[in-house]
C-alpha cells in the first residue's frame, strides 16, 4: 500500500460537465439563444472517448452520467481515499475546439462560472484552473482577468496541441497575464485537432493518439524554451499535466546538447534548457509511466536532478492505476511529503497563501 500523508494536494482531477443543458444557465441570453436555435450538440471532452477504458476506471464509473460528473462520488472516490486536503479541478470541455473565437470565449466563461457555483461553492477542498479560449489570446486574457479575483482559481489551463507551438509570441499575452497575477500555466494533454497529432499525419487508432501526447509535450516544452518564453517571463511557472515524466531526462539531455552547439541561433536562451526546466517547470505524477519500483523511480529522479519537479495527482477519474497505487510503494516519507505537499505549495502561490 502506498503511503499517503494528510494534507496532500491532488494537482489534476477532472470534474466533468454532465451535459450542455448544465451550462445553459451560465451562458448569456445571446449565446443561450444561439445554442438553442442552432441546435448545438454536446461538446465532447477533449481526446477522451466516452467508452474508452482510459476515460474512467471501472469502479469510478457512474450508474448514470459521465465519469467525474457527480460531486458526492468525487468526494468518496478521489478525496477521502487519498487523504486529500486540496484538489485542483482541470475541466476538459470542448471550448477550445470551437472555430468561433466568440463562441469559444462564451463557453469558457460558462465553464468557469459553472465550476465556481456547482463545485467550488459546494466543496471547500476544491480549487480550479481557469479555462480560456486559446483561439484568441486577447479574449483569453479578458477571461483570466475576470476570473482571477476568485482566489479559488489557482492556474490557467491550456491544451498541449492547438493552432501553433505554445512558445510562439501569439500566446505571450497569456503568459504575461499569468506572471503578473502569480498564476501557473497548466498545459494538459489534449488537442483542438487543427493539425494531426503526430508529425507523420493522422493516426488510425486512439492508442496512437494517446501515446503521441508525450511527443506533443516534448515539442511544446522545446518551443517554450527556444522561443524565449522563460527569458521574457522569468517568474512564470508551467505545469505539465498528464504528460508522463519518464521522457523528460532524455529529451532535456538532447535539447541541452544541441543548445550548446546552436545557441547562436537563440541567444536569448541564456541558461541551459535543463536549468530552465528545473526552475520553471513542474510535472504531475500520473500517468506514472515508469516501472513500478522504488529503484526505477529514484533513478528517474537522479536523472532529473531534482526532487522538486513532481506534483502529486490521481488524474481522477481516468484509469492510470488500480486501487490506491497512485505512488510507487516504498518511497521515503520525506520524498512523499515533497511530492504530495511541499512541491504543490511551492508551485501554486494561492495554495501556500491558504
Amino acid at each position: 500500500m502506498s503511503l499517503f500523508l494528510p494534507g496532500g494536494i491532488d494537482c489534476d482531477i477532472h470534474p466533468a460537465v454532465p451535459n450542455l443543458k448544465a451550462l445553459l444557465p451560465y451562458l448569456s441570453d445571446h449565446w443561450r439563444d444561439i445554442v438553442v436555435q442552432r441546435g448545438v450538440q454536446e461538446l465532447e471532452s477533449i481526446a477522451y472517448p466516452a467508452n474508452s477504458p482510459l476515460t474512467s476506471r471501472p469502479d469510478w464509473r457512474l450508474p448514470n452520467g459521465k465519469p467525474g460528473s457527480d460531486l458526492d462520488a468525487l468526494r468518496a472516490q478521489a478525496l477521502t481515499p487519498f487523504n486529500t486536503a486540496i484538489a485542483i479541478c482541470n475541466c476538459l470541455y470542448g471550448a477550445q475546439l470551437l472555430f468561433s473565437e466568440d463562441m469559444g470565449a462564451a463557453f469558457a466563461h460558462a465553464v468557469n462560472d459553472w465550476m465556481a457555483r456547482e463545485w467550488l461553492d459546494k466543496e471547500p477542498r476544491l480549487r480550479a484552473s481557469i479555462v480560456v479560449p486559446m483561439q484568441n489570446p486577447e479574449l483569453a486574457v479578458e477571461e483570466i482577468e475576470r476570473v482571477a479575483p476568485d482566489q479559488r482559481f489557482v492556474q490557467i489551463l491550456l491544451l498541449v496541441m492547438h493552432d501553433m507551438p505554445l512558445g510562439k509570441r501569439h500566446y505571450w499575452p497569456i503568459y504575461a497575464a499569468a506572471e503578473r497575477l502569480g498564476l501557473p500555466v497548466g498545459i494538459h494533454a489534449g488537442s483542438a485537432y487543427r493539425h494531426p497529432v503526430t508529425p507523420l499525419g493522422w493516426p488510425t487508432y486512439y492508442t496512437e493518439d494517446y501515446a503521441a501526447q508525450a511527443q506533443a509535450f516534448q515539442a511544446a516544452l522545446s518551443s517554450l524554451i527556444c522561443e524565449g518564453v522563460f527569458t521574457k517571463f522569468p517568474d512564470l511557472k508551467v505545469v505539465l499535466l498528464e504528460s508522463g515524466f519518464t521522457w523528460l531526462p532524455a529529451h532535456l539531455w538532447r535539447l541541452t546538447k544541441f543548445w550548446h552547439g546552436l545557441r547562436m541561433e537563440v541567444p536569448w536562451v541564456d541558461r541551459a534548457p535543463i536549468d530552465i526546466v528545473r526552475s520553471n517547470v513542474r510535472l504531475t505524477t500520473q500517468p506514472c509511466d515508469a516501472p513500478p519500483t522504488i529503484e526505477a523511480f529514484q533513478r528517474l529522479l537522479d536523472h532529473m536532478g531534482s526532487d522538486e519537479m513532481l506534483l502529486f495527482s490521481t488524474d481522477y477519474p481516468h484509469w492510470q492505476f488500480d486501487g490506491d497505487a497512485v505512488l510507487p510503494e516504498g518511497l521515503p516519507r520525506e520524498l512523499v511529503r515533497k511530492i504530495m505537499i511541499d512541491n504543490p505549495r511551492d508551485t501554486y502561490s494561492r495554495l501556500a497563501a491558504s
